[in-house]
């Protein structure tokens, strides 16, 4: 009996370590493809197959709190599927790049679209990957009393 019961606590123990607990959310699945996205752009970009095929794509640095990736996602996205080359628009990297594209702009701009919080709209900073720091009006506050 206690053998048994044993054996019941420790298959239940394994399983609660395998399972993920909650089912993934919209919003963290937007931020896992996000950084998905990435990860395949920079193969795309360093791998020797498809180095001449990336010279096209504009860069990007996806951050899904930013108010103009929607409009980012569509450049990018319009420059995978009109590449001139029909090579690079076949191969496997390129139709995965394709994909996940498509799903992370439905997913941001109609799937979660009250789940995901803009904190910027620094448009610059998906370009460049630089996030310029922006005070909020309770810091210029702050400025403005301490003179």
């Amino acid at each position: 009996m206690k053998l048994g019961l044993l054996v019941l606590c420790a298959l239940l123990g394994c399983a609660v370590r395998w399972s993920q607990g909650a089912p993934p959310t919209c919003y963290s699945r937007a931020l896992g493809l996000g950084k998905e996205t990435m990860a395949l752009l920079n193969k795309i970009h360093t791998y020797h197959r498809t180095k001449t095929c990336a010279q096209v794509l504009p860069t990007i640095f996806i951050d899904i709190h930013n108010a103009c990736i929607t409009a980012k996602l569509q450049d990018i996205l319009y420059v995978v599927l009109n590449h001139s080359d029909l090579t690079c628009k076949q191969r496997p990297r390129f139709v995965l790049l394709k994909r996940k594209l498509e799903n992370l702009y439905t997913i941001i701009s109609t799937v979660c679209y009250r789940d995901v919080v803009f904190f910027s709209d620094d448009c610059e900073a998906i370009d460049t990957g630089h996030v310029s720091p922006s005070f909020g009006e309770d810091r210029l506050q702050l400025l403005v009393e301490d003179r």
